[in-house]
């Protein structure tokens, strides 16, 4: 037996080592408060039974100049947004808040003046008024009719929130329990709630009708878990406060944390006769959560109403946004700027036409005695109203549209449905989609999204023998073994599967005492709480490690029985025995241990401890080393003294209790170590795999081998960090020239493999916290930094310490594979941040836990009136595994498996950004092409700002007559199906690199823009010069020249949205013939003579399609105009397949021999429609019953028949090129 080596901590200061468990501080110097902070924080007191306690001045806070209240809140809630009287002004205000929307608005004033205005007032009112609508509706809709986020039910936010607060409880008045409604609770009051009621308030739990005061609780609503959790009083309290007499006499006072949102923390202290009790999370009883299994239990008020943890959950969110939409803002701050450009321009040329040709015509003279200059400036903002719609008014809303309809393909894809559990994946946002397209680093957690999070007992160590193997009852090693039989054992978990039966013999027979002792601690050394129902024992694990272990040694005989707050049960050896539980050492990431100190029956106390090692590392098996030491009675009085005392600290509680910790757990001795498995999900190499083809970088596994692999750990790279930074010192240029020499002589053959503890020692954050807290407590402040030492590896300044994190980014992007393992969720978040913030690279962010949530959510946090911004990836996505929904909760997507992010990012991302830049490119064209035809037609009439369309037309012409296609190019579109799509990763590239929307794109939509406004222009401009119709008449005038050019127009550009259509349907060829057949019959309408009857000031056209459009020779020069401004399109697009092709381009060549061999590998591998001896199960699924056409959507596959295959192909078929060849 050997004394379990440990690393002193002061040793850990100065230089951490891999192999033994390093520290992983929370916080940096950066983040440290002083103590005055820290007691303001503890400055939350509530009196038991005591209403007037809370009113008292020094509880009052300033509201308006000298108006105050007090600072705790009532129990009365209000989550609505909007009510009757304030919705319309409300939301007007939030509208109007977005530049393009106040700028219509502006416009829409300018309009109103007689003097500028160049277009009626309905031709910017309709637009607007359709998008403010479309949008109010939504915003309405939600308010009123969706689900409320915070407690996820089914009703409007007014009737919730009408029934949440006359929810009815007892609460305890003069003496006796009195029925009350929840918004009349007040803090300090002592509530009774009963089973399946709702919690009102955040409180304090007093007792139970459970023993040992046990609550049972769900907290769905809280968290979104389903399974139980249990709370548990004080036992002072259980003992004492369990009649209502009782209840009426306690005026205990306590002391905690002031309100925050933290719904895995609660620090407080209990003083009542002059004896102070230590309180904590499993103490509270949060609002939010349902009583259950227990008939009622008492509580005290803590918090109440918009203090309560889930109320603080309800802050401000930062919303993310994608590249594209930044991007897509800055172009339209590009084309307002053209917008002002081009109307500055054409008000000089009014000027000037004004003084050398207007002035001088007398048929020109309007009675105005205007001077040119002044007329030149009317003339600009009549141009600002002409020219308005360069700037697209309903860009936003069309966009919004999209978004929501990929969001919904992504609920609705049944290919990422997980049937085991009847999980959906589930898009939580519909801002991000197009941004799964442009993914290039990928952090991701390992226990639970790459794993499967079911652990299994498979290994052990005693007393330096391992078991495990398959071997006989004598102990000989058996080449095929055979599962244990527990039946010996009633209370054995029949699924538990074990194939050492020597280890069976040697507990049975009772001949080694280690192994005895071994599952003793396996039984006792935990927190699972036990139950049993209807004679069966259900245990409830704070984790599933913890679970293993206890089902693990309830199998070998050490079953645990029952807990209570000071004693645990256990049968041993077929005897049932009881420990008293002196004190629990809580597990925590810094101290990877967790310890229970008990007092035997036989009167010994013995410290039981089990912390994490890596002695069964290289069988991928997760690792406890298990340990013991006995303690007389002197030194635990002494110890139980300091615990105390720590346990009730209201400040800085954690790190008192880690001292104290720290201090019994010494000179430990080693009985043996635990090895548990926990398998690789489903299809986690294979997306792996694929993702790395798509060039995404996955910080967390590689695929290659070990051997072919360089590894650097912590101490390898801070050498090399430091010889960086010595260079850059020793460099007179250092901090004006970065230093671009790699890392690695071989870029793409190292591995980096750090801890949390290497972590901190090179980004300079490495000082232990009960250290920086003893500096700040003496008010010491470290030495001025001298000059700078080439030999010294402290930062100097600032800009060093940013030098030092840059270089680790570079070098650790260096490397094929990075893994960062034992880190605390902050420096997850941290990790993630650096990349952002050095690489600027596309993040995302996948796990499964609540200490993955600092890394997958972006928040903005309301306290006490300032706020705190969380730092994330720009995409989170969460896997709803065995460990809660927190992560869920917390993400922008949720899927049950890691194999579906292949389909995420290839399939829905690709697509998605695919759409989105299609459908910008060809908007901004559209709305260029239409617009600058004014422009052309300036030159012609006098820079008189006159229009070039019917005002009709203008009004219609985004609304009407080329929306719908575009918009389902930008929802339906797809170059591949979904297939193709993962079977050619290269095809993600584009995304990455943003080459389908960038500047470059958008210059090239206003030159083509341009160049088709000219064509619409002046082809027509020039077949109505000295032109006569068929009868004689000249069909040249305004209004007929209006009619063929607003014809061309529509007819070009939803053809020219056909020529950018990949994937035709038959919505697709309705949308665009519909269009064009919209646009002809409202024309032929309201250039009818009876609406001119009806509205002669409205519309002015009486007749003039019905001559213009009956002359063939005018239908022949919109067929020219719409051949010349396609014409060159067809060409260069094939010119670009041809000479240029993509990726795309040829996987798209060749995607119908693709599709045939996709289509007989299914052959191959499809069942036979009935097998005997299997089973059928219909999903739980809604949209799984009957079949649809998801699939259609989803597979990209066309309406059209497809060719048979020739047998004399199928050969050559078989030749199938790889994505990384094409």
């Amino acid at each position: 037996m050997s004394g379990l080596a440990r690393a002193s901590s002061q040793g850990s200061l100065d230089r951490p080592d891999d192999e033994v468990v390093p520290y992983s501080d929370d916080e940096t110097d950066d983040e440290l408060q002083s103590e005055d902070d820290l007691d303001r924080k503890a400055g939350w007191s509530v009196r038991a039974n005591d209403r007037e306690y809370c009113k008292r001045p020094e509880f009052q806070k300033k509201v308006f100049l000298c108006i105050k209240k007090s600072k705790y809140s009532g129990n009365g809630i209000k989550t609505y947004k909007y009510n009757f009287f304030t919705f319309l002004p409300l939301n007007l205000y939030e509208q109007f808040k977005r530049a393009a929307n106040l700028y219509f608005l502006c416009l829409l004033i300018l309009q109103i003046i007689p003097q500028i205005s160049t277009l009626p007032w309905y031709t910017t009112l309709v637009p607007l008024v359709l998008v403010l609508g479309i949008t109010a509706i939504k915003d309405l809709v939600d308010d009123l009719i969706a689900l409320v986020t915070v407690f996820s039910r089914s009703k409007a936010r007014h009737r919730m929130d009408k029934e949440i607060n006359n929810r009815k409880c007892d609460v305890l008045l003069n003496g006796r329990f009195v029925e009350t409604r929840w918004l009349n609770l007040q803090v300090g009051d002592v509530v009774r709630i009963k089973k399946n009621d709702f919690i009102p308030a955040d409180i304090l739990l007093l007792s139970s009708s459970n023993p040992n005061s046990l609550c049972y609780v769900e907290t769905a609503e809280l968290d979104g878990e389903t399974n139980l959790k249990f709370k548990m009083g004080q036992k002072v309290t259980d003992e004492r406060l369990q009649e209502e007499d009782q209840l009426a006499r306690f005026n205990g006072l306590i002391m905690c944390e002031e309100p925050n949102n933290r719904l895995d923390k609660f620090v407080g202290t209990m003083i009542w006769d002059a004896q102070s009790y230590s309180l904590d999370l499993d103490n509270m009883l949060l609002r939010g959560c349902k009583i259950r299994n227990t008939d009622f239990c008492h509580g005290l008020v803590i918090f109440a109403g918009n203090d309560t943890k889930i109320m603080r959950n309800g802050g401000k969110t930062r919303f993310k946004r994608t590249l594209i939409d930044k991007l897509m803002n800055y172009m339209v701050y590009t084309i307002f700027a053209l917008l002002v450009l081009l109307c500055a321009g054409l008000a000089i040329g009014h000027t000037y036409w004004y003084e050398s040709v207007g002035s001088k015509a007398w048929y020109l003279y309007d009675g105005l005695n205007y001077s040119s200059s002044y007329r030149g400036f009317l003339s600009f903002w009549g141009y600002i109203i002409i020219l308005n719609t360069m700037v697209p008014i309903s860009l936003y809303v069309s966009v919004e549209v999209i978004r929501l309809g990929q969001s919904k393909f992504i609920n609705w894809d049944l290919q990422m449905y997980y049937s085991e559990k009847d999980t959906p994946a589930k898009a939580r946002t519909t801002t991000l989609n197009e941004q799964l397209g442009q993914i290039q680093y990928i952090f991701s957690d390992k226990t639970g999204t790459l794993t499967q999070n079911i652990m299994a007992f498979k290994k052990c160590s005693i007393s330096g023998r391992t078991y495990g193997e398959s071997t006989s009852a004598d102990g000989v090693v058996l080449d095929r073994g055979k599962p244990v039989d527990f039946s010996w054992n009633k209370y054995a978990d029949n699924k538990f599967q074990f194939e050492d039966h020597y280890l069976i013999s040697c507990i049975r027979s009772k001949k080694d005492p280690q192994i005895l002792e071994f599952f003793k601690l396996l039984s006792l050394c935990h927190t699972v709480m036990v139950e049993n129902k209807e004679g069966e024992l259900v245990y409830q694990a704070a984790s599933p490690d913890e679970g293993a272990l206890v089902t693990a040694a309830r199998n070998f005989g050490f079953v645990l029985l029952a807990r209570t707050q000071d004693e645990i049960s256990i049968l041993e050896n077929e005897r049932e025995e009881s420990y008293k539980v002196l004190a629990t050492l809580d597990f925590n990431s810094d101290r990877k241990r967790m310890s229970t100190i008990l007092r035997f029956p036989d009167g010994r106390i013995r410290l039981y401890c089990k912390g994490a090692d890596t002695i069964f590392a290289n069988d991928t098996l997760r690792t406890l080393c298990l340990c013991y030491k006995d303690i007389s009675e002197e030194d635990f009085a002494v110890w139980e003294q300091k615990h105390q005392v720590a346990s009730c600290a209201v400040v800085n509680r954690e790190e008192a209790q880690d001292v104290v910790y720290e201090e019994i757990e010494q000179n430990l001795l080693l009985i043996g170590a635990t090895a548990i498995e926990d398998k690789l999900q489903d299809g986690v190499p294979e997306t792996i795999a694929k993702l790395a083809k798509a060039d995404i970088k996955i910080w967390v596994l590689t695929g290659d081998k070990k051997d072919d692999m360089k590894i650097h750990y912590g101490e390898d790279v801070n050498v090399q960090l430091r010889n960086r930074q010595t260079q850059r010192r020793s460099d007179p240029q250092g901090r004006n020239c970065k230093l671009k020499d790699p890392f690695f002589p071989q870029p793409g053959k190292n591995a980096l493999i750090i801890t949390g503890g290497w972590l901190n020692e090179i980004l300079y954050e490495k000082k232990k916290k009960r250290r920086r807290l003893r500096l700040k407590k003496l008010r010491r402040r470290p030495n001025t930094p001298s000059p700078p030492d080439n030999s010294s590896s402290q930062p100097v300044d600032e800009w060093e310490k940013e030098k030092r994190q840059e270089d680790f980014v570079d070098m650790a992007c260096e490397c094929s594979a990075v893994i960062c393992c034992r880190v605390t969720p902050k420096q997850k978040a941290n990790v993630v941040s650096l990349v952002k913030k050095y690489k600027k690279a596309v993040t995302l962010s996948i796990g499964d836990g609540a200490n993955d949530v600092n890394m997958i959510k972006t928040f903005v946090l309301l306290i006490n009136g300032s706020s705190s911004l969380g730092s994330a990836a720009d995409i989170g996505v969460g896997i709803s595994g065995q460990e809660g929904m927190q992560a869920v909760m917390s993400s922008d997507y949720a899927f049950a498996q890691f194999c579906y992010l292949q389909r995420l990012l290839l399939v829905h991302g690709r697509w998605s950004y695919i759409r989105m830049c299609k459908f910008l490119r060809y908007f901004f064209y559209k709305n260029f092409a239409f617009t600058l035809v004014h422009f052309w037609f300036s030159f012609f009439n006098g820079f008189s700002s006159q229009t070039a369309y019917e005002d009709w037309f203008i009004t219609l012409y985004n609304v009407c007559y080329s929306s719908l296609p575009v918009l389902l190019v930008g929802l339906l579109d797809q170059d591949v199906n979904d297939k193709l799509s993962l079977r050619f990763p290269k095809l993600y590239l584009p995304g990455q690199q943003g080459a389908l929307f960038n500047y470059r794109n958008f210059f090239i939509s206003l030159f083509h823009g341009i160049f088709t406004s000219l064509m619409i222009f002046f082809i027509p401009y020039g077949a109505f010069l000295q032109t006569m119709g068929q009868d004689g008449e000249a069909p040249s005038d305004y209004q007929s020249f209006a009619v063929v050019a607003a014809s061309s127009l529509i007819i070009t550009v939803n053809l020219q949205i056909s020529l950018n259509t990949s994937y035709w349907t038959f919505v697709n060829c309705f949308a665009v013939l519909g269009s064009i057949a919209l646009y002809f019959g409202i024309m032929f309408d309201i250039h009818s003579a009876g609406i001119h009857v009806i509205f002669p000031n409205t519309f002015t056209f009486t007749g003039a399609a019905s001559n213009a459009l009956r002359q063939p020779y005018l239908w022949l020069t919109i067929i020219l105009t719409v051949g010349v401004c396609l014409l060159p399109v067809i060409c260069i697009q094939f010119l670009y397949q041809t000479i240029w092709p993509s990726v795309g381009d040829k996987v798209q060549r060749n995607r119908k021999k693709y599709e045939l061999e996709d289509d007989e590998e299914e052959r191959k591998k499809k069942k036979p429609a009935f097998q005997r001896g299997s089973r059928s199960r219909r999903s739980a699924y809604a949209f799984s019953h009957s079949r649809g056409y998801g699939d259609l959507i989803a597979s990209g596959r066309s309406i059209r028949q497809r060719p048979r295959a020739r047998p004399e192909l199928r050969e050559s078929i078989r030749e199938i090129p790889q994505a990384e060849n094409i």
